[in-house]
């Protein structure tokens, strides 16, 4: 009996997978618990054209993850850190900390999303990569500078 799949199944198909299957698997477990449904010409068109739409969909959808990437993509973030002797910072910049000068400048990004593969210690400019749905990925770069203290606080 030929069947269509309406799931993915370890052992014996994908989704969408069109499949010949023994008539007692397709009747007794396959169609009543509504993992396949009988491959006919109507089933078949009906199914392709469900496929068509959904990649007409995700198309659509990363079109849309790539122009915001590259609008993430032209952010510059300055961060400050306070420094002592030598230049050494005192703590570090981590991917929260990222996150929230994204959401200042307007974009809501999720903490563990931004790829950084450990805590930023040094002062200077680093491009952190952004992991976004659909494969899609946005780079920022992120200047860390050294904090300048209040000249009237610095003389009182």
């Amino acid at each position: 009996m030929k069947v269509i799949l309406q799931e993915t199944m370890d052992g014996v198909g994908h989704l969408g997978d069109l499949l010949d299957v023994r008539d007692g698997f397709a009747r007794n477990f396959l169609l009543p618990r509504k993992k396949a449904v009988l491959a006919n010409s109507r089933s078949i068109k009906a199914f392709e054209h469900v496929k068509r739409v959904a990649a007409e969909k995700a198309k659509k959808e990363k079109l849309e993850i790539e122009v915001h990437a590259k609008n993430v993509s032209a952010v510059t973030l300055t961060i400050e850190a306070q420094v002592g002797k030598d230049d050494k910072m005192f703590g570090s910049v981590t991917s929260k900390d990222l996150a929230e000068a994204l959401a200042v400048q307007g974009f809501t990004i999720d903490r563990r999303k931004i790829q950084l593969a450990q805590p930023i210690k040094e002062l200077g400019t680093i491009t952190v990569p952004i992991k976004m749905p659909r494969e899609v990925t946005a780079t920022v770069t992120v200047r860390v500078v050294k904090k300048q203290e209040p000249e009237a606080a610095a003389e009182a």
